[in-house]
């Protein structure tokens, strides 16, 4: 009996396999538009951010825009992947550097399934490895951007990106400094 026939149908599925999560073909059209109504105001998210770090005592943070390029980059990169991950874009201390970011701390929070910045907030608070981004005390910039595809898995991706000042002249933020991701 000759099985010439499985090498290209493991070939094909192994292929299939490596673009993440299959899409749904049909999607309700419930979904579509509640995903379409789904906006991010970053003025919101970092209003939303300091009125929690304010709670804590903790110092304020700014809109940066190399840091919001690079959350936008890595929403984009999970919706395309359909996959929740850190990693789908590069490592995060590849990503910052690759963003030109230099930061003696920084961290990442991603999420999905959130129709708003409060429930962004909520669910990462709710996580003591986000919350613990949230409330990282060296923190002065941040980054928030979302992706959408209501036939993905989570139909919205967040992705928030904090981080430090940058170094003095003279120092390796990357190589001196600790950075956090939480999922």
């Amino acid at each position: 009996m000759r099985l010439a026939w499985i090498a290209p149908l493991l070939a094909s599925l192994a292929l299939a396999a490596c673009g993440g999560a299959p899409r749904e073909t049909s999607v309700d059209e419930r979904v579509v538009r509640a995903i379409s109504a789904v906006r991010l105001d970053p003025a919101e998210g970092v209003a939303a951010l300091n009125a929690y770090r304010a709670s804590r005592g903790l110092g304020a943070v700014r809109l940066d825009p190399a840091l919001t390029a690079m959350a936008q980059r890595q929403a984009d990169a999970m919706v395309a992947a359909n996959e929740m991950s850190h990693n789908v874009a590069g490592g995060f201390a590849s990503r910052l550097a690759a963003a030109g970011v230099g930061a003696s701390e920084a961290g990442e929070n991603l999420g999905g399934g959130y129709y708003s910045v409060q429930e962004a907030m909520t669910g990462w608070r709710n996580s003591p490895e986000h919350d613990a981004n949230l409330r990282l005390a060296a923190a002065t910039r941040m980054g928030v951007a979302i992706a959408k595809d209501p036939s993905t898995e989570y139909k919205v991706y967040w992705a928030l990106e904090l981080a430090g000042e940058p170094p003095r002249a003279g120092v390796n933020a990357f190589l001196a400094a600790p950075s956090t991701e939480a999922r």
